[in-house]
């Protein structure tokens, strides 16, 4: 890591915005996965300063600057495609952002909600990472993380569901 790296990482509290289990992982130099290391919340640039957001705008604001958002999540993230097409029996779906992590070796569904977090938000990122997993992901690739990005959390929701790959981040926009 660079110099320029760390100093944009201090700048931009990263440490801060971990997990204090992840913290605690850290400190104690214990195995960390990808979910861990991604920082709560997530910082999204809004250079135009649009107040008006929706679904469309926000994952229009990720792609203008892909490379940050891309930093923001961390290490070994890359883009696949936007708004990634899938076919589930007659009817068509889209994944609003399809990613790859390297270090950890698999498929990332990304989900953007302008809302809380719902519990059916729960049930459309389980679907498509299912459809990753059996559609897309090699055998020697591990399971398809989801992270859903929302405006606000819901810890309740987030308690009651038994998958441990599916992971929510607000967002906050600067």
């Amino acid at each position: 890591m660079s110099v320029r790296e760390l100093r944009e990482k201090i700048r931009n509290n990263e440490y801060e915005r971990l997990p204090i289990g992840t913290k605690n992982k850290l400190i104690n130099k214990e195995e960390t996965n990808v979910k861990d290391l991604i920082p709560n919340p997530i910082i999204i640039k809004n250079k135009n300063n649009i107040e008006v957001i929706t679904e469309k705008v926000l994952q229009r604001l990720i792609l203008e600057d892909i490379p940050s958002f891309l930093k923001e999540l961390g290490n070994g993230f890359t883009f696949i495609e936007n708004e990634y097409k899938i076919k589930i029996g007659n009817k068509y779906n889209y994944i609003d952002l399809l990613l790859f992590n390297i270090e950890f070796n698999c498929y990332v569904v990304v989900e953007l909600k302008v809302t809380e977090l719902k519990k059916e938000h729960l049930g459309q990122i389980k679907v498509y990472m299912n459809y990753i997993d059996e559609n897309l992901k090699k055998i020697t690739q591990n399971k398809t993380i989801g992270i859903i990005i929302c405006k606000q959390d819901n810890k309740y929701v987030i308690k009651y569901c038994s998958d441990e790959r599916i992971i929510t981040r607000a967002y906050e926009l600067v």
